[in-house]
């Protein structure tokens, strides 16, 4: 369906739903949002976490459906061609921001989804094995600088966020590092534990139990403000390279063309349940910190975030395996 005739459905919808006062009647039944990944992951977690507070607020059970594969693109087209009426509706994440510049997707992810809001966004961690003799920021690119393409990073597979993130630095600080990608991240973690890769760019929570028994160093944190759990690592702006800051966050879009009241309604629901303590709490025992905000400003946010990753992507070369 295209969008001329997805919005046609939007208009019609919003007549046959639309009280005499104007109000939407919505929701009438139970909601679904679609996780482009398995059970479990960061995204599955923490779209189940909120999807319970909201179903509380709209009186109407929302179900929670993972279709993953292709780094979320096969659920985020599902949504798109999703009729346009608040009942189906993606758990985004910063892989729907990176995969238009690295495949080549049948929709387009800005104008195809309508943003709702954010939910919550994750810092990642720089860590080093001790044995690489870096014991801050500034040490570590002086090595990289001093030995170029000796040191290297792992990651969890080319063209993933932790991958990007890697030719972020590499471009924000005129360094090479090598890249070693893995089929996945625990074997990436195993590596750079035993030494046999040096740095690691990894979601804090992963790798903050082995910072704090000394396997790795911990030099810099890609991310907004320092982590509570290790307040004395800075983030990279602190540690003098800034322009890095790109946290793995999750958010919910609809399909386009979703009628303005819904969406709205969406994201009135949604502030609301991450203000709660109990969301809070748990939010932060996984580390993740919560992203209030409008509708407005996540669509602002997945625009950035497009075009960055667009420019890293061309810069580094990177292509699709």
């Amino acid at each position: 369906m295209n969008f001329a005739g997805k919005l046609l459905i939007a208009v019609l919808y919003a007549l046959v739903t639309t009280t005499a006062f104007g109000q939407v009647r919505y929701p009438d039944k139970p909601v679904k949002i679609v996780v482009g990944f398995p059970p479990g992951t960061s995204t599955d977690t923490l779209t189940r976490l909120v999807a319970a507070k909201i179903a509380d607020g709209l009186g109407q059970a929302v179900v929670v459906e993972n279709k993953p594969g292709a780094g979320s693109s096969i659920a985020a087209e599902m949504v798109a061609r999703s009729a346009p009426d608040g009942y189906t509706l993606l758990a985004s994440s910063s892989a729907n921001t990176i995969n238009p510049s690295l495949y080549k997707l049948t929709f387009d992810f800005q104008r195809d989804l309508a943003a709702i809001g954010a939910i919550a966004e994750a810092p990642l961690l720089i860590v080093v094995h001790p044995s690489a003799g870096a014991q801050n920021l500034q040490q570590l690119i002086a090595l990289a600088k001093s030995k170029p393409g000796a040191l290297t990073y792992g990651s969890s597979g080319v063209g993933t966020f932790v991958h990007l993130n890697g030719e972020l630095f590499k471009i924000n600080t005129g360094t090479n590092l090598g890249h070693i990608p893995y089929k996945g991240s625990s074997q990436a973690i195993a590596d750079v534990l035993s030494g046999q890769v040096q740095v690691l760019f990894s979601p804090a929570s992963t790798v903050i139990p082995h910072v704090k028994a000394g396997k790795v160093v911990a030099v810099g944190i890609i991310g907004r403000k320092r982590s509570t759990d290790l307040p004395e690592v800075p983030t990279l702006a602190e540690g003098g390279v800034p322009g890095l800051n790109a946290s793995l966050w999750s958010g919910l879009n609809a399909p386009a063309g979703t009628p303005a009241p819904i969406v709205d309604r969406l994201n009135r629901e949604l502030q609301r349940a991450l203000a709660l303590p109990d969301i809070r709490t748990q939010l932060a025992a996984q580390i993740n910190e919560p992203l209030p905000g409008t509708s407005e400003q996540f669509a602002a946010m997945i625009r950035e975030d497009i075009d960055k990753w667009g420019r890293v992507v061309r810069t580094a070369g990177i292509k699709s395996e």
